[in-house]
């Protein structure tokens, strides 16, 4: 009977224990907020993007090698880059909506959504699976905003295609392989978000 109080503060003791140990594990977590520093040489070279997109896109990647080597001559290596899927359509206006994952080299992976709106001499609609390579992105958060560009200036080879959408110092570049009928010259914006919204703008 006597060893039942030391058994009992034993115990306590181990709960105890086990709870800073909780405490500190999420603290951790806590600290990886998103908004912690991406180093700049933490990037991604040529051959990791171009077989990172192979194995996304698969047999609709005919021209990637083209696109990702133009974008790496005009922008460098990039600091992270997003692999997803969208769907979009327009009449004159229009919209777009996708969701995918950002992948960074020491900030984690995270899961993100986009959707936006267009205006102008555009008609049709498609399907894609899409790669942005991201370009000097200070945290992760940063990415959630509002990117403006014009899709009309887009570079195609093979069925592979590349845009440009810019915020401040960071650079987006949408790669799309997909299928559909989508001609004209639009510009409007992709805003990322962390939750899905039905809402473009």
């Amino acid at each position: 009977m006597a060893q039942n109080p030391w058994r009992v503060a034993s115990l306590l003791s181990v709960a105890f224990l086990c709870l800073c140990l909780i405490a500190t594990t999420n603290s951790s977590l806590a600290q990886t907020s998103g908004n912690e520093p991406i180093p700049p040489g933490d990037t991604y070279n040529e051959d990791e993007i171009v077989k990172a997109g192979h194995q996304f896109f698969g047999s609709v990647s005919g021209g990637l090698a083209s696109v990702v080597e133009r974008a790496f001559s005009r922008y460098g290596e990039p600091n992270g880059y997003i692999l997803g899927e969208e769907g979009s359509g327009a009449f004159v206006a229009g919209a777009r909506y996708g969701e995918g994952h950002l992948y960074t080299r020491n900030a984690g992976n995270h899961k993100l959504f986009w959707q936006g709106p267009s205006v102008g001499w555009d008609f049709g609609a498609d399907g894609a699976r899409v790669m942005m390579l991201v370009y000097n992105l200070p945290t992760v958060n940063s990415v959630y905003d509002r990117f403006v560009g014009v899709n009309g200036s887009a570079y195609l080879v093979g069925g592979v295609g590349m845009t440009v959408l810019l915020k401040n110092e960071v650079v987006l570049v949408p790669v799309r392989a997909g299928v559909g009928a989508r001609l004209g010259l639009n510009m409007g914006y992709l805003k990322f978000t962390e939750n899905a919204t039905w809402n473009p703008f």
